[in-house]
């Protein structure tokens, strides 16, 4: 155990010390770099970018230690992450590339985790995988730190904050508490069945995957689109206090724009005000869609 940790330590010091190697960006220069990626697949540009968000990745991994996985492998998926988000990444939209780069990160160390913390799979559809990653957190402000079955009270607050089932808090719960236990351990002391012949087989079929990725594919375009009609300043604003995995204070804010942090707050609430009514007036806009084509 000793030699392995040292082993996971030297990796994660190794790491380290080539993000230090990579200065932190301007908005200017990122811009620069961005484009020269975008436009001309400047392999150089796409390296200085990548590397000065090599510190996220970092960030990113160890919010997710709690797991039991070595942090070399969250750290490994994480930097898959932010490649796919170098990709992809347009900076004609406005964004820091850290705002969107961290979305593409932590779904990458995410999906690591539900694959390989369990041989069952933890959950397959969104809401399960948002029950997953938020029941200690959740269990822990409620002071529910047993590891037995939660209190009815508790299980209907959870259900409650997570839009999920009171059945799946449950069952969640129980899996989580009795972690990796043996497959073939029996069901009682006297039973003959073991637990792996009673499991089901959950993982999610094609369709179901394709949706998965359409729904999100169709959020992020809601998103975007809802955010190009605030204005510059409460998008900039709306970014920086609600999208950002590190958010800006009111007081950068007010120094930023020389007006009052409670100027700040108002056109905050007036922005996400403006965008949950654009996204709301953008899906309503779907569900009408095949409606009218029925019609």
């Amino acid at each position: 155990m000793a030699v392995q940790r040292a082993i996971l330590d030297t990796g994660l010091s190794r790491y380290l010390e080539e993000a230090k190697k990579f200065p932190m960006l301007t908005l200017e220069r990122e811009q620069e770099l961005a484009i020269a990626w975008r436009d001309h697949k400047d392999e150089e540009a796409l390296r200085q970018l990548i590397g000065s968000h090599m510190r996220l990745v970092v960030k990113s991994a160890r919010s997710f230690s709690g797991y039991g996985l070595p942090i070399t492998d969250l750290i490994a998926e994480g930097n898959v992450g932010l490649m796919q988000a170098a990709q992809k990444f347009d900076p004609s939209r406005g964004f820091r590339f850290a705002t969107y780069a961290i979305w593409w990160i932590r779904a990458q160390i995410q999906e690591h985790i539900l694959h390989n913390w369990s041989l069952v799979k933890m959950g397959t559809t969104a809401a399960q995988k948002k029950l997953f990653f938020n029941l200690r957190r959740l269990k822990s402000q409620m002071e529910e730190l047993g590891q037995g079955d939660l209190s009815p009270e508790t299980v209907s607050a959870i259900a409650t904050e997570l839009d999920v089932p009171e059945t799946e808090v449950v069952e969640m719960n129980r899996r989580l508490t009795a972690g990796d236990s043996s497959l073939n351990a029996t069901v009682g002391g006297e039973s003959e069945t073991d637990w792996l012949e009673m499991l089901m087989d959950n993982r999610p079929n094609q369709e179901a995957l394709i949706a998965d990725a359409d729904e999100l594919a169709l959020r992020r375009r809601l998103l975007h689109d809802a955010l190009q009609q605030l204005n510059e300043r409460e998008r900039h604003i709306l970014v920086e206090r609600r999208l950002k995995d590190d958010p800006s204070t009111l007081e950068t804010l007010s120094q930023h724009y020389e007006v009052s942090r409670e100027r700040v707050r108002q056109i905050e609430v007036r922005a996400f005000e403006k965008l949950q009514k654009a996204m709301k007036t953008a899906a309503n806009a779907l569900e009408q869609q095949p409606m009218l084509a029925a019609a």
